[in-house]
């Protein structure tokens, strides 16, 4: 058996320390190791569906962010979750759409962690989120509106000006820090 498939078996180990020593080993490996994982992306298992993508997350290429897109539909939450925070921590500019989808998860983390992929992304994510920030779900526009004060990018700016007055507390509260974190609307005078 190849050092892969040995470490791919040892994501199974129920031991967690073990199971993040062979995700990181693997990782190290390279693109070839996404091979060992791959048969675990399609388990019945949830848990064996949850370690496949956290190992693919720390795999680079792009066979492993077509798996951590495919996760981001999987029906196990915890799942979805470990696809969306692989996304944040490697963001991948074709992840945008998919990603935006998910910002109305029935799982809030989900749609959080989408969120904060989005935000990774930078400014080839405000076409999506200029999109979601006007949706009708005020769900989908917090998130929309937390990920683009989380930029922290100019060119959003005439988003959070818009959504200051939006219906929703949540919303208008990260229109103004994102405004605040861009320095717009300070006011400096001499004491």
């Amino acid at each position: 058996m190849s050092d892969a498939g040995r470490l791919a078996r040892e994501l199974l180990s129920d031991d967690e320390t073990r199971a993040e020593a062979a995700a990181a080993a693997l990782a190290q490996l390279g693109e070839p190791a996404f091979d060992a994982v791959s048969s675990l992306l399609q388990s019945p298992e949830d848990e064996t569906r949850w370690w496949a993508v956290r190992a693919a997350a720390a795999i680079p290429g792009p066979r492993s962010d077509s798996a951590l897109l495919t996760a981001l539909d999987d029906a196990a939450p915890a799942v979805r979750q470990a696809a969306a925070l692989g996304l944040r921590l490697r963001p991948a500019v074709g992840a945008t759409a998919a990603l935006a989808r998910h910002l109305d998860d029935p799982d809030a983390l989900t749609a959080r962690l989408a969120s904060d992929a989005l935000a990774a992304l930078g400014p080839s994510a405000l076409p999506e989120l200029r999109l979601a920030a006007a949706s009708p779900d005020a769900a989908v526009r917090i998130n929309a509106v937390r990920a683009m004060a989380l930029l922290k990018d100019q060119a959003a700016i005439p988003e959070l000006f818009i959504a200051l007055d939006d219906a929703s507390t949540v919303v208008r509260h990260w229109a103004e820090r994102g405004l605040e974190d861009l320095g717009v609307g300070m006011v400096f005078f001499a004491p």
